[in-house]
């Protein structure tokens, strides 16, 4: 399937009509969704590059949260961004998120924003995580939004300040500071080299 193809078909709900929380974790056809207002998106497989960045952020980040409070989860992993639990409308995955608040985490999901969320883009879901998950991840009151471009090897920070997120980005030799976690720097030459 072509790259635009697939964009596409990112975009489009896979099941029509408005859903929740409840519906959605009856779904049994063996595909991923996230909702976003109540609408279906089916999410593709990530590629090997995108596994391997995961891997690499994650490995630097449990390194760092060992022994404190906060845990670091990855995806799959449903995160209900307005903590209304089965009658959550917008259900996400991202692929890594830290949560510093242990109350927000149930046995199924984590119920509110995580403090950290970090996903890494493909060609078919850049426009999802760029700009419809964003502000999702803005209002919800995500502290710290990351956005991974392996292609051109650049990450970008979004850090909420006032309501609205302040925006930096880092190329592939770069250590940025999580803001949110006093301390934490993530390599990027140890994310992006080949």
């Amino acid at each position: 399937m072509e790259v635009e193809e697939t964009a596409r078909k990112y975009e489009r709900a896979e099941r029509p009509g408005r859903y929740t929380y409840a519906d959605y974790a009856s779904w049994d056809d063996e595909n991923r969704y996230e909702l976003i207002d109540g609408v279906a998106f089916m999410m593709s497989a990530p590629s090997v590059e995108h596994q391997r960045i995961i891997t690499k952020m994650l490995r630097q980040l449990a390194n760092f949260l060992h022994g404190k409070k906060c845990e670091v989860f990855v995806a799959p992993f449903d995160v209900c961004l307005n903590a209304r639990g089965d009658d959550d409308d917008t259900v996400v995955q991202p692929d890594i998120i830290v949560i510093c608040d242990d109350s927000k985490l149930d046995k199924k999901r984590c119920n509110g924003a995580p403090d950290l969320v970090i996903e890494i883009v493909s060609p078919s879901s850049s426009r999802h995580d760029r700009f419809r998950k964003l502000n999702k991840y803005l209002y919800a009151g995500v502290r710290e939004y990351w956005i991974v471009d392996p292609d051109d090897k650049i990450l970008t920070v979004h850090v909420l300040e006032d309501s609205k997120y302040v925006i930096g980005a880092y190329g592939s030799d770069d250590s940025v500071p999580v803001h949110m976690l006093e301390g934490c720097e993530i390599n990027l030459s140890e994310v992006f080299a080949d």
